[in-house]
């Protein structure tokens, strides 16, 4: 028995060392295969077996992994490898090369090429994959096949790639754009006065109006609760008391400024609140736990949107690593100091304040960032501060992201306009340094032009000869509205363009950028909303006030999160509806309110700009909805994204591994799913196209190889500009292959820059899994998901 059980110790540990070697040298795929290869001794009678421990299949990325093999009506295959970005012009289209590998049936060895790939492209940020079809193959490269032969093999790469399988991951295809090409359109206009920013060391809370409070009465109660405000806060009327829900504590003042203390025993009257959902959570709090003095909050509040920095006590400085930067560790808030005696640094909705006290006077200082600012690692826990630091390579993916439409074929005879409510008859004010006019008691946007009236609803476009209709869906937009500047609440339209159908009269496309939702570029970085306070429309006409609420910059704690694109919202001291003046929303065709309308959660996790009416508050309830289309659920409204609802790889992502291929490369391509067509590459894609339309790999030793006449061969490094001759020799003496030859300078450089980015990409897309999938490791705060664990404030609400 000791001899069985030393033969299985000593196998065991052969195949675990075989298996690290295995996974240093980039083929992990075949750690299975060569355990099944290796036979062990059965047990001796009675012994309980040696089972082989099993790592956890990773993550599946979110575009289904490379590379990708695929059957071809002949009964041939094809191994299509992780294509390499050349460029992305306008994220429209798209240049790229890939390498192919192709069986043709009953032949035993593959033909390995190039191919130059030429598409459009379509975008859904929100799941974070670029779609390239139709695809176009503009040149082929197989140097041991016939002229004949490759065009036969570029139409069956064409016919054997289906629809679904065209799309690739939105991060892979970044890490290769020439981030420093990319040239911020900045909007005139946008502001940067600092906000009222409270400060406290000690428990508190930020309670924002949208201006003076506008109280509503609750039917069959003496009761009143705040309508622009984020809060549950009511006045009792025969007492003249304010009381202040704080999760599942109150609170009480006799005046809103003043101080605020436990409430102790609440009125009866709360008892009597409505048993709907408008106040579910109001009621699940009653009659509220017990608070001390001691644990009582300071309640700071502001008649128009400010924000809040909140230490958990004395600032918790840590340096940042290889600067003179200072990290403020406890705290939600992005704050750095620059040494511990200069100034202090907080970043809110993309714009950087400085002060040289955590009390103020704060100063506007984004063109004037220290240089340490662009030396954040992006392991750092806080690092999504990068993409708010002018002329980081971070700063302009945010801005290329923000620029990225979303659209939707609009079917103009079928779609019927929204109902269209004003408050009394319509009202109509001039919009400054324009010939428009805009809408004022209703809560559509509403341009008029001339004697023509034009309507934005949702991203749509309608027009009327009537303030009150009949709306139908437009093709054309006057120049002159999009000539509605900054400082006018109706500024966001001019983010929305019409373009026409040439093929179908009865359709056209509505385009939109992330300005329509709140993402605006301005000094070389996106930031979150106008920088302008647009005060609110409010009518004391009936039994409830009216209230339509503007678009705020502040009052949400908007930061950016790295991993979407949009911007979040911070909730942990800034009330239960995550933001300022989006506690309730009047809907004018029910004329009532309803409470939490625009509640995007508790933690902030999700993106302020996903699908954000800026008129009405609403907001997707899913991210199946999180196009700003999305709302619409019609048929007459076709999101340009809906290929990436309808076409994700999730099929391979809970189906049954069929078989398992070997390929000429040394990696396994898995064929997954009852649905799935193609296969999913475990490993092996290290395989390149190079511009000279030759395929090369890269070894475990840093070395490249081309693959000619059938086989692979080492190509030497190109001679170093500036290298004295002997240097030359002796690198080629130990770099050439046995034919003396050496890769060409370009190709190198080529290479080189798409190997890092490939692997740049990988890990981005794995970063975004983590991310969507909810995992541990991930971190808001931080482009790479696994850093800052053990360390608070990592963006996340605990």
């Amino acid at each position: 028995m000791r001899k069985h059980h030393h033969a299985n110790q000593a196998r065991t540990a052969f195949i675990t060392i075989l298996s690290l070697l295995i996974s240093l040298t980039g083929l992990t795929g075949l750690t299975g295969l060569l355990a099944a290869q290796i036979p062990l001794p059965p047990p001796p009678q009675g012994a309980t077996p040696v089972k082989l421990a099993q790592a956890p299949a990773p993550p599946q990325p979110v575009d289904g992994g490379w590379p990708r093999a695929y059957e071809t009506p002949g009964g041939g295959r094809i191994l299509l490898y992780q294509p390499q970005v050349a460029s992305w012009e306008d994220q429209q289209r798209l240049t790229a090369y890939a390498a192919v590998s192709c069986l043709a049936q009953g032949a035993d060895k593959p033909a390995l090429g190039t191919i130059k790939i030429e598409t459009k492209t379509k975008v859904s940020t929100t799941e974070r994959l670029v779609n390239f079809t139709p695809l176009k193959i503009t040149e082929a490269n197989f140097s041991t096949l016939p002229k004949e032969r490759i065009r036969e093999i570029t139409d069956e790469i064409t016919k054997a790639i289906p629809e679904e399988d065209k799309i690739i991951a939105l991060d892979r295809v970044i890490a290769y754009v020439d981030l420093s090409q990319i040239v911020p359109k900045n909007m005139e206009g946008l502001k940067a006065d600092p906000p009222t920013i409270f400060f406290s060391q000690h428990p508190a809370v930020l309670v924002n109006f949208d201006g003076q409070p506008i109280w509503s009465p609750i039917e069959g109660n003496d009761l009143k609760f705040a309508v622009n405000t984020n809060w549950d806060l009511f006045q009792h009327t025969p007492t003249y008391t304010y009381y202040l829900r704080n999760r599942e504590t109150w609170l009480k003042s006799s005046s809103l400024t003043g101080r605020w203390e436990p409430a102790g025993q609440l009125p009866e009257s709360f008892k009597k609140l409505p048993a709907d959902d408008n106040w579910k959570e109001v009621r699940a709090s009653l009659p509220g736990k017990h608070l001390s003095a001691a644990q009582t909050p300071t309640v700071f509040v502001s008649f128009q949107p400010a924000e809040l920095i909140l230490l958990q006590g004395e600032p918790d400085y840590v340096p940042v690593r290889d600067s003179d930067l200072l990290w403020v560790r406890n705290t939600e808030s992005d704050v750095f100091r620059l040494k511990k005696d200069g100034p202090i640094y907080y970043l809110v909705t993309g714009r950087w304040f400085s002060a040289m006290q955590f009390t103020g006077p704060w100063i506007f200082t984004t063109p004037n960032l220290p240089k340490d600012f662009k030396k954040i690692p992006l392991e750092h826990a806080r690092s999504r501060v990068l993409a708010s630091v002018p002329g980081t390579p971070q700063a302009a993916e945010a801005v290329l992201l923000a620029q990225i439409p979303q659209t939707a074929r609009i079917n103009k005879k079928e779609l019927k306009a929204p109902q269209v409510v004003y408050q009394g008859d319509p009202q109509f004010e001039p919009i400054e340094q324009t010939t428009v006019e805009r809408a004022v008691n209703t809560d559509k946007d509403i341009i008029k032009v001339g004697d023509l009236y034009y309507m934005c609803y949702q991203g749509v476009w309608f027009m009327a000869r009537s303030a009150t209709g009949p709306w139908e869906v437009t093709s054309s937009v006057p120049k002159e509205i999009y000539a509605i500047p900054a400082s006018s609440p109706s500024h966001h339209v001019t983010y929305v363009i019409v373009e026409q159908d040439e093929e179908n009269a009865d359709w056209e496309t509505a385009v939109a950028v992330a300005g329509y939702t709140g993402t605006m570029v301005a000094w070389g970085c996106a930031v979150w909303g106008s920088g302008w306070y647009y005060p609110p429309y409010y009518w004391y006409g009936g039994y409830y006030p009216i209230y339509y609420p503007g678009f705020p910059t502040y009052g949400y704690s908007a930061w950016y999160n790295p991993h979407t694109g949009a911007y979040g919202r911070n909730a942990w001291a800034y009330g239960p509806y995550g933001g300022a003046g989006v506690g309730a929303r009047y809907n004018p065709s029910t004329g009532t309110y309803a409470r939490g309308a625009a509640v995007y959660g508790p933690s902030g996790a999700r993106g302020v700009a996903e699908a954000f009416n800026p008129r009405t508050g609403t907001y997707a309830a899913t991210r199946q909805a999180s196009n700003v289309y999305g709302s619409w659920g019609s048929t007459y409204v076709q999101r340009g994204d809906q290929w990436a609802q309808t076409r994700r790889y999730t099929n391979r992502q809970t189906g049954t591994t069929t078989r398992t291929i070997r390929t000429e490369q040394g990696g396994l391509v898995r064929k997954s799913g009852p649905e799935g067509s193609g296969f999913i590459g475990k490993s092996g894609d290290n395989v390149y196209a190079g511009r000279d339309g030759n395929v090369y790999r890269r070894d475990g030793s840093g070395n490249w190889q081309k693959y000619e006449n059938g086989g692979w061969n080492n190509v030497g490094k190109p001679d170093s500009p500036g290298a004295t001759p002997k240097q030359q020799a002796g690198a080629a003496a130990g770099q050439l292959d046995g034919q003396g030859k050496q890769i060409d300078h370009s190709t190198y450089k080529q290479l080189e820059s798409d190997r890092s980015a490939r692997m740049n990409g990988a890990e981005r897309t794995r970063d975004v899994g983590d991310y969507r999938s909810g995992s541990s490791k991930a971190n808001t705060g931080s482009y790479r998901t696994g850093s800052g664990r053990g360390m608070r404030g990592g963006g996340r609400r605990r």
